[in-house]
């Protein structure tokens, strides 16, 4: 839910840039997904065995964000042939990128130069991607509502977070200028258009390698009106609210407590970050590194609404019932594989069959066997004792 609403800000710059234009653009898309959904358009040069008469496709439900972003495009590009828009507005498509960019273009490894390291950056850097993480986590709870599949296993969440990582390592030494992660745009997406086959996204995720080589064709997206975008991104995280909304279902809404809980959490997150953001140079603390880390914690909202979510979870008195924790566990189980019945939805490809046989696999983190009760027992010792020494000091200073 916070992934929707803290990103609120972000897409409505984008959509009030021009209103104009990015409002007919939501209102198209909404008719397309939600009142034209069931409409099945002939598809033409084909015959339905079952009948007489052509195979028909419901093109409204599959691709109405991208119907509605190709019509307003036009719409903008007509007005501006008229100059309708003033020189510098968001709603004008940017041709110089399309005319300065090459044909084509292909990366490659440190083509800006030697990478150079500053711990006040690494700190930076480290913090966004602990703020991806949760975003990241959160998109995938998301997508599993949103597809009906049961709840990400842990050592699907794992592998998640492992190949953003290995993607951000490879984005480093390309020099892309970002960090990879999971799009909550694209969540959203698989809300509204109702596609969320994997194929699809093999499939894309090809096409944009091959793609990524062709500049004139990057640029050509890159040049979509900026309010169009923000058209996008307003539909997109309205379905990541409403699937984070969901999530709460098997949580007592007519319970005070869980109100607070919910409310609190969300208001002041929203409150906090959106002051953060607002402040130039904000001075938290005096070390330079550790000030930019708080500053881009304390901006993320996301972040602030589940620690504080978490903290006044753990501590204000409620039963599990109450909190919700028995329905959870009941739809979504632990998050540990079953021997022989191993989540289908999140196993690897041709190889999970094989780990079975391999008792080393069920400590590796990223195996569809993963077993965290084996680390848990290795560390329980070193836990023991820290627990006995955390223990003793809270006794010594109390006494004090």
């Amino acid at each position: 839910m916070m992934i929707g609403l803290s990103l609120f800000g972000f897409a409505g710059g984008f959509a009030m840039s021009n209103p104009y234009i990015s409002m007919p653009t939501i209102v198209i898309i909404i008719i397309l997904s939600q009142y034209f959904r069931e409409v099945k358009i002939p598809i033409p040069f084909t015959k339905s065995p079952k009948r007489d008469g052509r195979l028909t496709y419901k093109v409204f439900q599959s691709l109405p964000i991208l119907l509605g972003m190709v019509f307003m495009w036009i719409i903008s590009g007509i007005l501006q042939a008229c100059n309708v828009f003033h020189l510098k507005d968001p709603a004008k498509t940017n041709f110089d990128v399309l005319r300065d960019s090459e044909w084509f273009y292909v990366p490659f490894p440190f083509q800006w130069g030697t990478p150079v390291v500053e711990l006040g950056a690494v700190f930076g850097i480290l913090t966004g991607v602990i703020a991806g993480i949760i975003e990241s986590i959160g998109d995938y709870f998301a997508c599993a509502r949103l597809v009906g599949a049961k709840a990400p296993a842990l050592h699907a969440i794992n592998r998640g977070i492992f190949i953003e990582g290995i993607g951000c390592i490879m984005a480093g030494i390309w020099g892309t200028g970002s960090g990879t992660t999971s799009y909550s745009e694209n969540t959203g997406s698989i809300g509204v258009t109702q596609v969320g086959s994997r194929r699809v996204i093999q499939i894309g995720g090809v096409l944009m390698v091959i793609l990524s080589i062709f500049g004139k064709i990057n640029a050509f997206f890159v040049s979509i009106p900026e309010p169009i975008v923000g058209a996008f991104l307003v539909v997109a995280f309205s379905m990541i609210t409403s699937v984070g909304i969901q999530n709460l279902k098997g949580v007592d809404l007519s319970s005070a407590r869980n109100l607070f809980v919910i409310g609190f959490s969300v208001f002041f997150s929203l409150t906090l970050s959106q002051w953060v953001k607002s402040q130039e140079n904000l001075k938290i603390v005096e070390n330079r590194a550790w000030n930019q880390m708080l500053t881009i914690l304390l901006s993320t909202g996301m972040f602030l609404g589940g620690f504080v979510g978490f903290i006044l979870d753990n501590t204000i008195p409620g039963t599990r019932k109450e909190r919700g924790l028995d329905e959870w566990e009941e739809n979504f189980g632990s998050g540990k594989p079953t021997p022989g019945n191993l989540e289908d939805s999140y196993d690897l490809p041709f190889i999970t069959f094989y780990l079975q046989k391999w008792e080393f696999t069920k400590w590796i983190p990223i195996s569809p066997t993963y077993d965290q009760d084996k680390w848990v027992k290795l560390f329980s010792p070193i836990t023991a004792v820290f627990t006995t020494v955390c223990r003793n000091m809270r006794r010594t200073i109390f006494r004090k």
